[in-house]
């Protein structure tokens, strides 16, 4: 199954059809051959984790699917906890219950018995909101009565991450007309006109702590309509937009917009497996030609103490120039397509403020926010543990390095053990110590083509491993 899955992925990120610059036709056989790819892929998630939660005599399973520690809020819908009681602690939200059961391992699967346990609030305040603020013990978040931000402070640092008299997350739209077929290209002079959105048209605390507190905003930018919901965790920095738009236009290029009081000559991109530098300036010729960059999960711009990131789940576009980061979200192309993108669109961004430069911080909280944690009902399975005890979760590979991203594991393609794909994320050289929670008889440093190169020396479950800055390796793992 995932190899017929993997095969649909291949033939969807055909050139045309990644950008934007294919026909409707082509996306509606897309869209339906990405919903087989996810239908595939969950019958085998559902499959391995049914296996898994025999050996757990719990009623749910949270699974970490990233390479770092996780302390994100747990989100129980109602469907799945019945009547159980909410422990102290706890917050009920809209069809659902949030629980913090503290820290989760890489790569892990933890077991959550009902009644549930949580952990400790970081503050006695939690995460609170009221129509003009959000706040936390990390930020403190304001706003004006249009809905607009007009300060972040990094309690934390005791730093103002805006700079004086700026908004924050200003949707901001511009005329698309291009030269070009309009799909393809986005005009160097797209942001001679220029206007942003109007004033907020409703204003709600949607949920006010202690485990999180969220702000919804409806607003409209020409005949489009924006609902943000605003959130901010009790144990995070992250500051989350939530947002759905109902597009209706036609050439415009929707963006928004976070000027920071952060000065750097170069911002920080991340693309697949590594990250580049790119000026924040037009100085020179090849600078003007960069005005719009593509990253991953996360750009940065940080100077020597203190930096922010914009980290996406979803949308690739950016530009930083001077200190002001923006991400594109919308366009409104009709060549090759008349009706591109237009209807309902829902994605998540998140501003992350930290002190220094970048880090594992920004890494992490970029995997977090695409790869959320996977709640499992364990409850047909638990009669079937081993053991009717709750047994406990663990890591089932870990790094001792926190530059060192586990990015891919899989079954090899010969089927002679287990290949673990990695890379080095920050630009440094070392080795590190890998562990594993079974076994192992031998190990293999590999090709992409999982060709062995280099036997490696094992001792139980562990083996170490010396990497060069933004390496890519691939291990194989045979358990015992």
């Amino acid at each position: 199954m995932l190899k017929q899955a993997w095969e649909l992925v291949c033939l969807n990120q055909f050139h045309d059809i990644l950008p934007g610059s294919s026909i409707g036709e082509v996306y509606e056989e897309s869209l339906q051959q990405y919903a087989e790819v996810f239908s595939l892929c969950e019958t085998v998630r559902a499959a391995a984790l049914a296996a898994i939660g025999k050996e757990f005599g719990s009623d749910f399973l949270v699974v970490n699917p990233t390479s770092f520690t996780r302390c994100d809020v747990v989100y129980l819908p109602n469907d799945l906890i019945a009547n159980a009681p909410i422990p102290e602690g706890a917050q009920a939200v809209d069809e659902a219950c949030l629980l913090d059961i503290g820290a989760l391992p890489p790569y892990s699967v933890t077991p959550l018995k009902v009644p549930f346990s949580t952990g400790e609030i970081a503050d006695s305040a939690g995460a609170t909101a009221t129509a003009l603020c959000l706040e936390n013990p990390f930020l403190r978040v304001d706003l004006n009565e249009d809905g607009d931000i007009v300060r972040i402070l990094d309690k934390q640092n005791d730093r103002d991450v805006l700079p004086s008299g700026a908004l924050g997350n200003q949707f901001q739209a511009f005329e698309d007309r291009s030269k070009t077929p309009d799909a393809w290209e986005i005009d160097i002079y797209y942001d001679d006109r220029q206007w942003a959105a109007e004033a907020a048209q409703n204003v709600r605390v949607l949920e006010n702590g202690p485990l999180r507190a969220t702000l919804e905003i409806e607003r409209r930018i020409s005949s489009s309509r924006i609902v943000q919901r605003i959130s901010l965790a009790h144990n995070s920095a992250r500051l989350d937009f939530d947002t759905t738009v109902d597009w209706r236009e036609r050439h415009v290029l929707l963006k928004v917009a976070f000027p920071v009081d952060v000065f750097s000559p170069v911002a920080t991109y991340e693309i697949q497996w590594g990250n580049v530098e790119r000026p924040t300036h037009r100085n020179t010729s090849w600078d003007w030609a960069q005005f719009e960059t593509c990253a991953q999960k996360w750009v940065d711009i940080s100077e020597g103490d203190y930096g922010v990131s914009l980290l996406n789940d979803c949308k690739y576009g950016h530009d930083i120039r001077d200190n002001v980061l923006r991400l594109t979200l919308l366009r409104g192309s009709t060549n090759p397509d008349p009706t591109a993108d237009l209807g309902e669109h829902r994605f998540v961004y998140s501003l992350l403020p930290h002190s220094g430069g970048w880090n594992e911080r920004t890494v992490s909280d970029a995997y977090a926010l695409n790869d959320p944690l996977l709640i499992v009902d364990n409850r047909d399975n638990r009669a079937q543990a081993e053991s009717p005890e709750q047994a406990q979760g663990h890591s089932f590979v870990v790094v001792d390095a926190p530059n060192v991203v586990i990015e891919t594991i899989k079954q090899a393609e010969d089927g002679d053990g287990i290949i673990v794909r990695l890379y080095e994320s920050q630009r440094r050289r070392g080795s590190f110590a890998l562990r594993t929670a079974f076994q192992l008889t031998a190990a293999w440093r590999t090709n992409l083509l999982e060709e062995n190169q280099e036997e490696l020396v094992v001792e139980g479950g562990q083996l170490r491993v010396h990497i060069k800055p933004y390496q890519i390796v691939t291990l194989r793992l045979l358990p015992a």
